[in-house]
């Protein structure tokens, strides 16, 4: 080619060319520090429509395990203790400060700030959910307190639940320091029982590490107020399961899998929810991910001085690489909004059981 290239790959052994050519070996050499990608990462990231998808024997192996020996409040609780221990200050490396909102905000312009993006995020669920100041409402993954603060202090009474303990304490100093009329708790969703229903209900970017959705949905029901609102949003992809090889090892272990609308969607209808509005926002997901690649980049000497290269690297590759499936179509993202039902709900047959079992297998 002519002129400067956009990308340079620079290697410091031989071992990586003898590796197989596959994403989970390429990724796993360039954690360790095997080879360097200098430049434009996107343009780099396009070589994987050349690289081999296929999951190792032995990912297989575990992918089955944990399929057929699932347990509800395995897949929450493995994320809380494997990604969010490393707490706010290293999250805090790449998410806007404002809100600090782990999950897509919402653009009116591709040229506006992140920070006001969220804004528009939270504006809206706030307004979908018809918030009202003394309603009650439940957020299934405090995450960095984005909702309790925010409605919080417009005068609703916010319980969190996190599975992770650093997301616990930082919501509650937050809520502490703040004086925010919420509650945040360790607790899993699957065996969460509330004392009285609630009159609304949000979950933002947790859906994908909840794969199982009927249980999910049964809960979510048995949490809400006849006619009340719940307001759910991720990453989605056109199959089920269809994580990326490196993400599954480094990133996100266990049970995770991006949202399947149309199995999900079915689920809220079977068990007699209306669904009232399905959005489609993965441009949206796709420069948000892409500021967090870039702010990730920009904080990296912070980065690797107290958690080290390979915590550096690993997340490089998955925002960066986030950022490219966006941009590819091999995720999508989407919102969802559902109103429970004011009868007494449904509950799925033994045909319908046994069906969604072997399905999930497949």
């Amino acid at each position: 080619g002519e002129g400067d290239p956009r990308f340079r790959l620079v290697f410091h052994s031989d071992r990586v060319l003898a590796k197989a050519f596959d994403e989970l070996a390429l990724g796993e050499a360039y954690l360790n520090g095997e080879f360097d990608i200098e430049g434009d990462m996107l343009a780099a990231l396009e070589l994987r429509d050349n690289l081999d998808h296929r999951l190792r024997f032995f990912q297989w192996v575990r992918f089955w395990l944990v399929h057929l020996f699932y347990r509800p409040e395995a897949p929450i609780r493995q994320v809380g203790d494997d990604n969010y221990e490393l707490g706010y200050d290293f999250f805090g490396n790449y998410l806007e400060a404002r809100h600090r909102m782990y999950t897509h905000a919402l653009f009116s312009t591709e040229e506006e700030s992140l920070e006001d993006a969220s804004e528009n995020k939270l504006a809206l669920i706030f307004g979908k959910l018809k918030l009202k100041p003394g309603m009650r409402l439940l957020d299934i993954g405090a995450g960095w307190g984005c909702m309790e603060e925010y409605c919080g202090t417009r005068g609703v009474e916010v319980t969190a639940l996190t599975m992770s303990e650093p997301s616990r304490q930082f919501v509650e100093g937050l809520i502490r320091d703040k004086n925010l009329s919420a509650t945040v708790k360790i607790q899993d969703i699957l065996t969460y029982r509330p004392e009285k229903p609630f009159d609304a209900a949000v979950m933002l970017g947790v859906i994908e590490h909840l794969p199982h959705y009927q249980p999910l949905v049964r809960k979510i029901w048995e949490c809400l107020k006849p006619g009340a609102p719940y307001y759910l949003d991720g990453a989605g992809a056109l199959e089920k399961y269809s994580t990326s090889p490196f993400v599954r090892r480094f990133v996100w272990e266990g049970n995770h899998g991006y949202m399947c609308m149309p199995e999900l969607a079915q689920e809220f209808l079977f068990h007699g929810f209306k669904v009232n509005e399905v959005r489609q926002e993965t441009r949206d997901y796709e420069i948000t991910i892409c500021l967090w690649a870039q702010r990730l980049d920009e904080a990296r000497e912070r980065i690797v001085r107290n958690w080290g290269e390979k915590i550096y690297r690993s997340f490089r590759v998955y925002l960066w690489g986030a950022c490219h499936s966006f941009k590819t179509d091999g995720l999508q993202a989407y919102h969802l909004l559902v109103t429970r039902g004011e009868g007494p709900g449904m509950r799925p047959g033994w045909w319908y059981r046994t069906r969604n079992f072997f399905r999930n297998l497949w």
